[in-house]
C-alpha cells in the first residue's frame, strides 16, 4: 500500500505523542528521534507488505487458468497465498 510521505509523517507524529502520553513510558531520546524510528519502522512494514502483495498476485498469475481480479476466487486465493506468506515470516 502506498502511504504519502506526509501521511506516513502525521502517522508518526502519533505514534510518538501517543506514546508520550503513556504514564509508564520513559523516552530516552528525543521525541524526535522516537518520531524518525516509528516512520523507519512504520516504511518497513509497509514495504514487506508490498512484497507480500506482490508474492501472492505473482502465484495467482502463474496459475494455469487464468483467474480474473475481483472474482470470488480471485480474492479466496488472494487471502491464501497471501497469508501463506506472512506465515513464513514467521507472523
Amino acid at each position: 500500500m502506498r502511504i504519502s510521505r506526509d501521511k506516513l509523517n502525521k502517522l508518526a507524529h502519533t505514534v510518538a505523542d501517543t506514546l508520550a502520553e503513556i504514564d509508564e513510558v520513559d523516552f530516552q531520546e528525543d521525541r524526535n528521534t522516537i518520531r524518525q524510528e516509528a516512520r523507519k519502522v512504520l516504511e518497513k512494514l509497509l514495504l514487506e507488505e508490498t512484497r507480500i502483495d506482490a508474492a501472492a498476485r505473482l502465484k495467482i498469475s502463474s496459475q494455469r487458468k487464468i483467474i480474473l481480479e475481483g472474482t470470488q476466487e480471485w480474492d479466496i486465493l488472494y487471502r491464501k497465498y497471501y497469508n501463506d506468506e506472512v506465515k513464513k515470516l514467521g507472523l
